[in-house]
């Protein structure tokens, strides 16, 4: 139970520096999105991938063969699902969610806060962490696609183009 042998010890050792080596030179060769908070399918990559490299330290019924296809596999689908975002606009609404306007010029937006399953408290949080102790002077707080909330002060909204595609800006 505590120890099976040093032949066991030594495949982890030599299987995760490998495998970890091998993570590393595909995510440098997929670039950086690859590692970015961007989406769910990001998101889901980049689990799978530590999935993977788990795995392959850890099971001793796994070739590490297997586990370089494996990993390849999963950034070239990332790689193919980024380059159709990109270009195909109708794909990039299928991956990407939509950024959502959640308050909007001090006021809540109690049907978008309902369907992104956001309390005031959350948004309040948001509006303190940036801070700023109140509603007034607050133009917009947006769930942002990564599910990040970005909050955006009335002295900070410029011509305000960055807004300009929320539903229920103007």
């Amino acid at each position: 139970m505590w120890f099976d042998s040093w032949s066991a010890l030594l495949r982890i050792v030599l299987v995760g520096a490998a495998s970890y080596a091998t993570l590393v030179v595909l995510l440098r060769i997929s670039g950086k999105r690859v590692l970015a908070k961007l989406n769910a399918f990001d998101f889901v990559v980049t689990v799978a991938l530590g999935s993977m490299l788990a795995s392959a330290v850890l099971t001793q019924d796994i070739r590490y063969a297997d586990v370089l296809v494996g990993m390849g596999l999963l950034i070239l689908t990332q790689w193919l699902v980024t380059r159709l975002t990109v270009s195909l606009p109708v794909q990039r609404r299928f991956i990407t969610a939509e950024p959502t306007l959640l308050v909007r010029r001090g006021e809540f937006l109690e049907p978008a806060m309902t369907s992104a399953r956001l309390t005031r408290d959350e948004v309040l949080q948001a509006i303190r962490s940036s801070g700023h102790g109140g509603l007034g002077s607050v133009a917009a707080v947006v769930l942002e696609s990564d599910g990040t909330l970005s909050v955006i002060t009335d002295s900070s909204t410029g011509d305000e183009q960055a807004l300009a595609n929320l539903a229920h800006w103007r």
